[in-house]
């Protein structure tokens, strides 16, 4: 089953809002080798003006996963998991995510390029804080590759 092209211009309802948690930034930040104080210590965070640790830029990818998960689950999308890889990420920040923020996510698929029989998905995640505030937009092109190309590794 190709993938449906009428997903260009859909929008996902918002997602639940997500609490960051300091903790969960702080394991992010180790799992990513994000060393800097800012990330780990709420006194350092503070000192530079943020209320609390700071997330890596790389954090808004857990709130976009939940946006994400309603693409990959849409009936009748085409997109089969098994065939699909994470081909591109983009970052665009109103300002740093940091603990204690609660963060809601809205998907909008924005292209879909044929390319030799797959497809190249783009979607754009806005997400946005309790006051309804801009935080960061999160561009995602998933590669979705055609029933005739499953198993096949380039050499």
């Amino acid at each position: 089953m190709p993938v449906n092209s009428e997903l260009v211009g859909r929008e996902f309802p918002p997602t639940q809002p997500y609490l960051v948690g300091r903790e969960k930034v702080r394991e992010f930040a180790r799992a990513v080798f994000a060393d800097a104080p800012l990330h780990t210590d709420v006194e350092a965070a503070r000192a530079l003006g943020h209320p609390d640790v700071v997330a890596p830029p790389t954090f808004a990818m857990v709130v976009q996963d939940l946006t994400l998960q309603q693409l990959l689950n849409e009936p009748g999308s085409g997109i089969e998991l098994s065939r699909t890889i994470h081909a591109e990420q983009r970052f665009a920040y109103t300002r740093p995510i940091v603990a204690g923020d609660e963060l809601t996510a809205q998907l909008k698929v924005t292209g879909i390029r044929m390319m030799a029989g797959n497809a190249m998905i783009t979607s754009e995640s806005e997400i946005s804080d309790a006051a309804g505030d801009h935080v960061v937009t999160a561009t995602t092109v998933l590669l979705v590759g055609s029933d005739d190309n499953v198993g096949e590794v380039d050499a």
